[in-house]
């Protein structure tokens, strides 16, 4: 274990990515993309290989995926609507907004004496982020835009941050929010711990990475995934979206390894600039009593199944990585048993002796930490839109698909993750998997229950 030596509350340093999936770190398996810092990070902390995120309500999936982690709380009750979505809606900006009654995560900490920054990205609404943080940099409320020329803020005490405020940056986003964390790390002197949150909007698309990283991916080193497939085998509600219609119908495999090779570039590029922050901790004397968190707000498929964004339940767009080393975390550690995102805040809240939040529905993972991986869930739970709904015990999975608004099918996909990990034959229909069917959608009945989801309960929708 690494061990708090100053007697003070140790500081966390929270960075979290777009779009980036569990694979797509070399700490993780993947041997083409290069991440030596973040590979670093998890042969010196603790690597979480069984994290999930929830999918959520909209296909700016990354809005309700943010809440859940920041809140602690499920999809459905972390914003302010909990309405049905129309399926064509991919910015509705009433799902933006964080539910004003739950305390957010980096509130918690500027609560009990930490100095909160945010940097980066912020899609959960301008009220969120005033009462989040203290202090903050390069700010860009929204979901995506070019990495150079990304309008951002500056830090406004008032809490309003007027649009017309925000000014082009001129310098790539990765690398500016990267600047604005060395910047606070160097000149933080205070006695008092500190939150730094750094939201990249890398490896989202558009992904034009430095021409130096992308000559790094040569196409003929890009190998397709297994589960490439030229077009998705039926309808599942969302084929249309705006992030499917990147790439030509049916899929081409060169186009495929284009879009990888532009992928694993802004993952490079990305974490190099997580290694400067890295260094400045280290300059700083602040490496030591700093806990360092890394994961993503979900995945994305870029060719698996034939689509090419995350509006769906397989593991390439529900399965994220989470890094966490610093003091009270053992050293080069796999940890496997299941979690969820909104897990993150009471693991935290756990290891820094801060008192978490009685709305918290997450579950701390310092459980996990001693090796009993069903010490937390026994299952996770995903949804999207009114067409979706999953359910996985960590081998078997099931997901149900629905006909909704003209769209969609219906039809149930069972999947053994421990055989088919790229999830390529679906066993519904084989009668040995019978128990594990019904077990799950048993479990799956109990969470739309429990969770109040607002789409008509698995029960009471007839498969064709």
């Amino acid at each position: 274990m690494r061990e708090e030596k100053t007697g003070k509350k140790p500081n966390i340093v929270f960075l979290i990515a777009d779009d980036h999936r569990f694979d797509g770190i070399g700490a993780y398996g993947n041997e083409v993309v290069r991440t030596p810092v973040l590979d670093d990070l998890a042969a010196k902390g603790v690597r979480f290989s069984s994290m999930y995120t929830m999918g959520g309500q909209t296909a700016a999936l990354c809005v309700p995926s943010r809440a859940s982690l920041l809140t602690g709380t499920n999809i459905f009750k972390a914003t302010v609507s909990e309405k049905e979505v129309t399926l064509g809606q991919t910015e509705n900006q009433q799902l933006w907004e964080l539910n004003p009654v739950l305390p957010t995560l980096p509130e918690v900490y500027r609560g009990d004496g930490y100095k909160t920054y945010g940097i980066g990205k912020w899609h959960n609404g301008r009220a969120s982020y005033a009462r989040s943080f203290a202090g903050g940099a390069n700010i860009f409320f929204g979901g995506m835009g070019n990495h150079i020329g990304l309008p951002v803020h500056d830090y406004d005490p008032s809490g309003i941050f007027y649009a017309d405020d925000a000014k082009p940056s001129e310098k790539f986003s990765t690398e500016l929010f990267a600047d604005s964390a060395v910047d606070f790390i160097q000149q933080h002197h205070g006695e008092e711990p500190f939150f730094l949150y750094v939201a990249f909007t890398a490896p989202h698309d558009p992904r034009t990475p430095p021409q130096s990283h992308l000559d790094q991916y040569p196409l003929e080193g890009i190998p397709l995934p297994d589960n490439f497939m030229t077009e998705h085998p039926f309808d599942n509600g969302e084929l249309s979206v705006r992030d499917e219609c990147l790439a030509s119908f049916p899929r081409k495999p060169d186009e495929i390894r284009q879009h990888l090779a532009e992928y694993y570039s802004m993952i490079t590029h990305m974490d190099e600039q997580i290694g400067r922050i890295v260094q400045a901790l280290q300059d700083s004397d602040q490496d030591e009593h700093t806990i360092i968190v890394y994961t993503a707000d979900h995945g994305i498929a870029l060719g698996q199944h034939g689509l090419l964004g995350k509006q769906n339940l397989y593991e390439h767009s529900l399965h994220i990585p989470l890094i966490m080393r610093g003091p009270g975390l053992p050293e080069g550690v796999e940890v496997r048993g299941l979690g969820c995102q909104m897990d993150i805040y009471p693991t935290l809240c756990e290891l820094t002796g801060n008192a978490s939040r009685p709305q918290v529905e997450g579950r701390s993972l310092v459980p996990l930490l001693e090796g009993n991986e069903g010490a937390v869930r026994k299952s996770v739970f995903g949804a999207y839109k009114n067409v979706q709904r999953m359910v996985s015990d960590g081998r078997w999975k099931l997901i149900h698909y629905f006909r909704c608004e003209e769209v969609g099918s219906n039809r149930t996909q069972l999947f053994d993750l421990q055989a088919d990990p790229w999830e390529l034959s679906n066993l519904a229909k084989d009668s040995a998997k019978k128990e594990h069917l019904q077990r799950l959608e048993e479990e799956l009945l109990a969470w739309q229950v429990a969770v109040k989801d607002p789409m008509k309960l698995v029960s009471e929708r007839s498969p064709e």
